[in-house]
C-alpha cells in the first residue's frame, strides 16, 4: 500500500480538530499558513529563553531540520526571532518539544550540563 501511494505521489497529512492540515511531511520546506498559526498559538512569540519578541516578527523553524529529513508540521516547528533563528543554525543548540513547550538545550561551551531551559514570558 505504502509503495502504491509513494508511486501515485499521494502525500499524508495529519489533521487538527476541526479538519486543518498540521503536518505536511516533506511536500514543503515553507511552513503555509494554517501550520504557522498553529505554532504561533502555541509559542505565542519567539521560544527562546528570555527572549520577548512577538510572533508576528519571528521566523517558523524546523526542530529537525529540513535538510536532515525533518518534516513541516506543527510539532516539529517552532517560533524564533532572527536572531535566535541565526544562533541555533551557528551554535550546537537542540531543541525538544514536552507537554507542547519548545525546550531549548544549550551547547557544551554555554552549560556544560546542557540543562534544558524554555522560555517563560509567553508561557503562563
Amino acid at each position: 500500500m505504502r509503495k502504491l501511494a509513494c508511486d501515485a505521489d499521494i502525500i499524508p497529512v495529519v489533521l487538527g480538530g476541526e479538519g486543518q492540515v498540521l503536518d505536511i511531511g516533506r511536500a514543503s520546506r515553507i511552513f503555509p499558513p494554517h501550520i504557522r498559526k498553529a505554532i504561533t498559538a502555541r509559542d505565542k512569540g519567539c521560544a527562546f529563553p528570555g527572549c520577548t519578541m512577538p510572533a508576528p516578527w519571528c521566523e517558523a523553524h524546523h526542530i529537525e531540520y529540513w535538510s536532515r529529513g525533518g518534516v513541516t508540521s506543527a510539532a516539529n516547528g517552532t517560533l524564533l526571532c532572527s536572531h535566535h533563528h541565526h544562533l541555533i543554525h551557528k551554535e550546537d543548540w537542540h531543541i525538544q518539544v514536552q507537554a507542547g513547550v519548545p525546550w531549548f538545550i544549550p551547547p557544551p561551551h554555554i552549560d556544560p550540563h546542557r540543562k534544558p531551559r524554555r522560555n517563560h514570558y509567553f508561557q503562563l
